[in-house]
Order: C-alpha cells, then structure tokens, then sequence
C-alpha cells in the first residue's frame, strides 16, 4: 500500500523533499489525519517540511515562542481561536510524523504535547485576561494585591504525560477573593474568573472550521458539574478537607499549577498536600482503590470493552494504580515519591525495594508499548480511543506501524505485557485474605460471648474466658462502637487475624491483652488497621515483638506511626552504624520545612522512637548483644543532641548573630555539652534521662554577639542551653525528645544553665565533691566545638589524676555508698536488688571510680575511656586486678546488665531471683573489702 500516491497534496508536497519519501510512506499510511492536514491546508504543510522542524528536537521554550509570534498579531476572540487551531494541527502533524518515522522517542511525543497544552493554555489566557481586565478593572485582594486565574492540568496534562488524543482536564481556582479596579464596572473576583474560565475554555474546545485545539473537560473540580467554575483557595481547601473523596486525592497525584504566580503556586501546593499525602502511611487506600477498579471492570464487562489497552485487565490504567496506591500509601513520608511522571514514581519504588526490580522493569516495558500503541490507535484519525481494532486492515497497519510483521505477533506480544502488568497488580491489590477459606471467617465484633469464647479455645487459648473479656471490654468502648463505616468494616478483619497470629505465641492471653491498648489506639486512625490487615508479614512481627515486650507493645500503642516499621522483616531486625544512622536522619528530616519547627521537633522525635525499636526489636530477638545495646542508643542521643544544637544555634544566630570568635556550625561555636551518667558511660538505656553539662569558653568568647539584636555572649550561650533544653523537654504529640537532668553542673540546681569553661575548671579543683569526681570518671563531651571538647578532656585527666590519700578517698567513697544503699537497696531475703543490692551494679561502678580517682596519678590509661568494661580492661593491664578478677567483675557487670536490661523490657523493678545473681554477690564484694574496707552497711 502506497499511501502517497492517495495523497495528492503531499505528492506535491514532497517533490521538492526527496529526503521524507520514506518516512511519509509510514507516516501517510498510519496517520488519515495527517493525509487530511496536506489536503486542506497544504501551504502549512510546505512551510512545515521547509521549516525542517520535522527532523529535529525543539528546543525548552521553542513551542511556546512559536505560539507567541502568531499570537502576536491577534486582534479578536475569532482570529485568536483560529491561530490556536491552525497551530495545533502544524505541531500535531509534526509530533505524529516524529513519533511514527521513529525519530522522536516516549518522552519527547509526551512531552512535546504537554508543553504545546501548557503553551496554548498559558498564552491564551494571557490575550483574555488582558482583554477582560481592559473592561472591567484588575482583580485584586482586599489589600490591593493583583490576583490571577490558576489553572490547574490534572491527569496526563499534570504530569506532562499528555496523548496524541488527550482531554485536559482542568481545575480554575485563585487565591484570595476580592473584586476588580480600574475598570468600567467591578466584579467579584469569583465572577471575573468565571467569565474568564468560560472565555478560556471557548477558545480551547469549541469546535470551529478551523476544529478544536483541546477537549477541555471540567468535572474534577470541588462539586463537579455543579460547582462553581472558579474557586477561591478557602474554598478549595474547605472542600478537600470536608467532602473530598478517594478518588479525588487519586486523581490529585498529579495535579499541577500551569498558570499563576511563582508564590500563588507555592500556597497551592502546601494547600493540597495534606489531603494528597497523609503524614503516615495510608494502606487504607489499597480498599479503595480496589473498589475503584472493580467498578472499571464492572464496566468493561458490561460494555464489551476487554480491548481497551487502557482501562482493560493490565493496560496503563493498572500501571498508574500500582504506582500511585504506593504514592498515596508512603507519599507524607517520602517526598520522592510526591512527583508526577508513573516512570519515574517506579524508579523510585524498585529504589526503595517496595517493588522488586523485574516487576518495575515489565512495568516500565509495558507501559512504553501501550503508550506507543495508543499513540498509533490515535494517529489514524485524531480520536480519543484506547480500543484495539477489529477489522483486519486496521489491524495490518497498527502491527506494521508497531514494528511487527503481522497482527498475530503484535498481538502476543501486547497480551505478554498486559499479563505481565495484571499480574503484578494482582499482588498488590487483591486482598492478603481473599483465599482464605470462608468458613475460617469470624464476625468477632457481632459475636456472642460464648462465640468469642469458642473461637479462641479452638485457637488453643489457655484462658478464652480472661481473653474473651478482653476483647469485650475493647468492643464495649465508647470509640468501638461509633467507629466510621470503613473503620468498622477494617476492626472486622483485622480482629480475628490478631486473635489468631497471637495462638502461636508461648502465651497467647497475655500477648493479646497486650495487643489491645494498641489497637484502640490505631482506631482513631484505621488507616493503620488496614496497614495490618494487608500486610501479614507486618502482623506476625507486631505480635512476636509484643509478646516478647510490654514495653515495646506500649510503645507501639503510644505511637503507632511505629507500625510502618514492621512492613520488612529484613530491615526492622537491623541496626545500623552511626554513619549510616546519620545520613538517615538527614533523609528524615529533608521533608521538613527548615522554618517549621514544630514539625522538624516531631520528626526528631519520631526517628528517635524508629531507630529505638529498632534496637529493642534486635535486643529482644537476640539479634543485638546487650553491651551493643547501648551503645546504640548512645549514638542515637548524641545524634540527635547534634542536630538539636544546630537547631538552636540557627534560631539564636538568626536572632542576635553570631557570639564573638564563633564561625557558624556547632564545630567552631564556642559551646559544648558534656554528657555524665549513662550517655557518658556509654551504656544509656530505652528510658534513661541525659544528665548533661553545657559549657562555654568565656577566653575567646568575650563581647556581643553581631547581630541585629545583640546580647552579651554569656546571655547568648545561656539562651542556647535553654533552647536546647527546651526542644528536648517539651512535649509534642511525637511525646518529649529526651528528659535532661542538670543536676551534676556546677552548683548543682542553683548553678549556672551554662559554665563558663574556666569557671567549671575552677570548681572541679577547689569546690566540687568526692562526687562529683566520681561523677567525671564517666563524663564526656558529646557535642559542640571541637576544640572546646579537647580542652575539657584536659582538665577532666588534671581532676582525675589527681594526688589523694587512698584511705581517706575509700572512706568518702564507702560512706556515699551506703547512703545510697540505705535510700534505695529494695533487696530482701527472696529478690536481688540488681543495681542496688551489696555486690550488684552500682557497688561494681563505685569500685571502678574510687580506681580511677586513687590511682590515675600514676596509671594515666586508666582515665582514656569512661565506660566501665574499658576500665577494668585497663585495671588489668596495670595489674590493679588480676586477669580472672577483671573477667569475672566484667562478667558480673554484663550479667546483671542483662538481667536488669529484661526487666525494662518487660516493665518490672529490677529485682530478681537471689539465685538469679549466682555467685557474683560474694565475688564482688570480696574486691570491695579489699580496696574500700569490709563495712558495707
């Protein structure tokens, strides 16, 4: 089939340009309208093959200064939807001739209709506005600021996706309401942008002789039809927050502001992401989107439609499902995947291993050929249609423009791509329990007692009586019963699952009541009921992870935004290094508005609560040794204490400047935090406070600072602390950061909030007590300029290496100790004081610091490290213990570290067993009595 010599025109046409003889042969005999365009404006078509715009890629801003110029000479409403049309079919002729020759890939034919829609829109509106304004004034808020039309591209337009046969899809929408001035009469803005709404969508879509430039369609805005056809942001954001839909936050994804002002854009955006993205992740939208979809099947059966490459069984629509359920799911939490093109959402899915990486390349593969058979399907006579072709020339020409020999093959290799795509789609949207046997289902929450009580003696409940009551009590509550339809519908489902992933643990009864203050929690969100109905993986941990730790069930329960964490076993038994921990802060935090506060001390937070799961799930697994255990969550805190002081310092520099000699970052600051107790020992716990010293040096430091407002450096650094200590300490819906414990600064709670660095030199040598020495032996500087830390370290070696009388040393020593004991021993004839009993934790640390202060003048190893373990390493090495009374203080230091670590974990006092402490009592108190006397008492 020759398709020139039926194309008389072009005949013409390409007599001058030998060089398109080929590519008009494939091109005239895939594209009728193509054919049609050289018949009735032939003079277009020649300047088009001169232009030699056919066998090139426009340049960014090309197409639109190409509308520009033939918009230039304007003069009314009729030229100017003239010009649109005649420009639409030249530039439409040439992206079908580059698409069909070869020349143009995917990405420049979407592309290239995108920017000549936005360029049409854009320019268009222009020319009209400035019509309109001539007659009726500017449109303006109430404060004089000039307001504009924004229109919103949806859909393939809003993700620059558009094809040869596209509908836009447009929202008009602007910013503040008002009226107009400097016109003949005023209108409401509402009304000014009615009109010119209506003017846009004329010059677009009516249909002239000249034919149309784009189907406009306008029912995805607020109310559809029947609402109004320009809407102000108020407006806007009380309809999507009141009314909007699933469906809508779907067809949002890809909604994007092609008119308007950069910062009126910007507003609109911050407006519309939280009803897009929820801040945590929604698996609720897998029901709906599987509701959405069953009624598209529903209406392909009723309607003969299976061929549709579109919305059939794996066309594009279920590509576009499968990418955007994930961005709806982990968007608020992923800015990633807040973008609009479905190829780069997949990228980032098989990136994040929420899809595996064949799947995303199928997905990928299939997706090109569908789209590239739509654009053919679309080609032929310029129709919107998605329906493969039944007759057989028909057929011919699509396999033959695809590449292919025959319809047969094209058609197998179209159904291989299709399969590929269904069937990936049929893993993430059917339901994880749609298998499972019907007769196994059990309405729980419509259940009699003896019901209930039934169900869980045939799931071996030792206790079905207690656990009934249980479920009850949660079934009776207030909340429970004024659930919403769908929260109803997901407690359902989710309910009988618990009651049987909790069977397979030791105690099922306790595991389950641990369960329920969780899941009343997740109730007011069921968002996250449906997180664990769809995923049993996540499941099957929450419950293991709860029966081996009410503290960890608490935690969960306090915050569920924790349960996204259980969605991959692979990574929640991991802890990573401190490195690693770092840069995923910063990724944490890089969603966060720099100027919110508020929202970066949630995300601290609520990483603090990520990463410490993360540790207590590998603790409780006995993936993670306990000596580890703390380290971790050592590195943790100084992390956060890290950001918490740029935070700070941010705050006060942009306040008041910079402190004298300070250069900005925390590195060169002039301040740092010295860290005591457990985060100094490097052995903090899942609860533990930060006792914590901040200290200035007030050598270099001396003046004001040399901001706009400045305060005196002490004043600076005083505020610094307090702001630190106020984003630790205050309570936030994420709960508090840290609770910090001053107490240990100079003067204790009367002292200064920060020490100069030579005043804190001058107590620990002429005020501080035997304590407070004491004290030292386990602080370090965790934080803050670095040369600052270094100074400390030096004064911290002169006050431990200091000369003392050793008897006199033990005597303070022994004395503090059993005051201690006196106050806080809760050891009795039956239960072993972990920490506090005579031979326990504290007796064992006490000992290791009457070391440090009694022989660092001669030992000077002994003060490098301030953990205990490292210490008596060094006690050995100096022969102060012999090699088996070092093992064993170190055995007995870890054992009962392990013990008391159990104990947290399962919420008890840290008393046990007198035969759970074995014979380290008496071991340890034997070295007792040989440095520091036998009297314990």
């Amino acid at each position: 089939m020759d398709a020139i010599e039926n194309a008389e025109q072009w005949q013409a046409l390409l007599k001058d340009h030998p060089q398109w003889q080929t590519a008009a042969k494939v091109v005239l005999s895939a594209s009728d309208y193509v054919v049609q365009q050289g018949e009735r404006a032939p003079e277009k078509m020649a300047e088009l093959l001169e232009s030699r715009d056919l066998q090139r890629r426009y340049a960014p801003d090309e197409m639109g200064d190409k509308l520009h110029e033939r918009l230039s000479e304007v003069s009314d409403e009729t030229s100017l939807h003239r010009v649109l049309r005649q420009f639409r079919h030249r530039e439409m002729v040439r992206i079908i001739w580059r698409d069909l020759s070869g020349d143009a890939d995917l990405a420049e034919t979407t592309g290239d209709l995108s920017t000549m829609a936005d360029s049409c829109i854009q320019q268009t509106l222009n020319w009209l506005d400035a019509e309109l304004q001539a007659r009726y004034g500017t449109p303006q808020d109430e404060n004089g600021t000039t307001q504009s039309l924004i229109v919103l591209g949806m859909g393939k337009l809003g993700a620059r996706e558009l094809n040869l046969s596209s509908d836009i899809d447009l929202i008009f929408c602007y910013a503040e309401d008002g009226e107009t001035h400097g016109g003949k009469r005023p209108l409401f803005n509402e009304e000014y942008f009615r009109r010119l709404g209506q003017k846009l969508i004329q010059a677009l879509d009516n249909v002239t002789v000249d034919g149309f430039v784009f189907r406009v369609d306008m029912r995805l805005r607020p109310f559809g039809d029947s609402g109004a056809l320009a809407v102000g942001f108020d407006a806007m954001e009380e309809y999507y927050q009141t009314q909007g839909r699933e469906w809508e936050r779907y067809a949002m994804i890809k909604a994007r502001a092609i008119t308007g002002r950069e910062e009126e854009r910007q507003a609109l955006s911050e407006l519309l992401r939280p009803f897009i993205y929820r801040r945590y992740l929604d698996y609720g939208m897998f029901d709906s989107l599987r509701e959405m979809k069953s009624m598209i099947a529903g209406q392909l059966h009723r309607r003969g439609m299976e061929s549709n490459i579109k919305l059939g069984a794996g066309g594009i629509r279920e590509i576009e499902f499968i990418g955007q359920v994930f961005q709806l799911i982990n968007g608020g939490r992923d800015r990633e995947l807040q973008q609009r093109p479905i190829l780069t959402i997949l990228d980032c899915l098989a990136e994040r291993d929420i899809l595996a990486n064949n799947a995303v390349k199928d997905l990928k593969a299939a997706y090109e050929f569908m789209r590239r058979t739509e654009h053919r399907l679309q080609a032929w006579a310029d129709q919107q249609t998605h329906l493969l072709p039944e007759d057989d020339d028909a057929r011919s020409r699509l396999a033959e423009t695809m590449g292919f020999d025959d319809w047969s093959t094209f058609e197998e290799t179209l159904q291989n791509h299709r399969d590929n795509v269904h069937e990936v789609f049929e893993q993430v949207l059917t339901a994880p329990q749609a298998d499972d046997d019907a007769t196994d289902v059990v309405n729980l929450l419509d259940a009699s007692d003896e019901e209930i009580q039934a169900f869980l003696t045939r799931w071996d409940y030792a206790e079905p009586i207690r656990s009934q009551e249980v479920i009850s009590k949660l079934l009776g509550q207030h909340i429970t019963k004024h659930l919403s339809h769908s929260g109803h519908d997901r407690l359902k489902k989710l309910l009988p699952l618990l009651v049987q992933a909790s069977a397979g643990v030791d105690d099922p009864d306790a595991c389950l009541a641990r369960l329920m203050p969780l899941l009343e929690a997740i109730m007011r969100r069921s968002a996250y009921m449906a997180l664990l109905v769809e995923n049993p993986l996540a499941l099957s941990q929450l419950v293991r992870l709860c029966a081996a730790s009410p503290l960890i069930s608490n935690q969960l329960a306090h915050y569920p935004v924790l349960l996204d964490e259980l969605l991959d076993p692979r990574s929640l038994y991991e802890v990573p290094g401190r490195e690693t921990l770092s840069k995923e802060l910063d990724n944490f935090l890089a969603s966060v508005d720099e100027t919110d506060l508020e929202q970066q001390m949630n995300r601290l937070r609520e990483f603090r609560q990520i990463a410490s799961l993360h540790v207590a799930a590998a603790d409780v697994t006995g993936v993670l040794p306990l000596m580890r255990v703390g380290d971790h969550l050592s590195e943790l805190a100084e992390l956060l204490l890290e950001r918490v002081l740029d935070l700070a310092w941010q705050h006060l520099a942009q306040r008041h400047g910079q402190p004298p000699a300070s250069e900005t970052g925390a590195a060169n600051s002039g301040f740092a935090v010295i860290a005591y107790g457990k985060l100094g020992g490097l052995e903090l716990g899942y609860g533990s406070d930060l006792d914590l010293v901040f200290v200035f040096d007030d050598d270099a430091h001396q003046g004001k600072t040399d901001g706009d407002k400045p305060v005196d450096a002490m004043v600076f650094y005083t505020r610094l602390a307090q702001r630190m200590i106020h984003l630790m300490n205050t309570i936030t819906p994420g709960g508090i950061l840290y609770e910090v414990d001053m107490r240990l600064r100079p003067q204790g709670s009367s002292g200064l909030v920060v020490s100069p660095l030579s005043g804190y030199q001058d107590y620990q040598f002429e005020e501080a007590w035997t304590w407070e020495h004491q004290a030292l032996v386990r602080a370090r500087c965790v934080t803050g300029d670095s040369e600052l830390c270094r100074r400390f370290t030096d004064i911290r070696q002169q006050v431990l290496s200091g000369e003392r009388d050793a008897q006199e040393l033990a005597g303070k020593v022994s004395d503090m100790r059993s005051k201690m004991r006196r106050k806080l021993d809760k050891s009795n004839h039956e239960l072993f004081d972990l920490k506090q009993a005579v031979g326990g934790i504290t007796d064992i640390e006490f000992m290791v610091q009457y070391a440090v202060l009694a022989w660092s003048s001669t030992l000077p190893d002994l003060m490098v490290y301030t953990d205990n373990i490292r210490i008596l390493d060094a006690l050995v090495a100096s022969d102060k213990l012999s090699a088996d009374e070092g093992e064993m203080l170190a055995d007995a230091y870890r054992h009962y570290r392990g013990l008391a670590n159990r104990c947290v974990l399962q919420e008890r006092p840290t008393l046990v067993p007198i035969s759970e402490a074995g014979e380290y009592p008496a071991q340890v108190k034997a070295i007792w009595a040989r440095w520091l006397g036998s009297d314990e008492t």
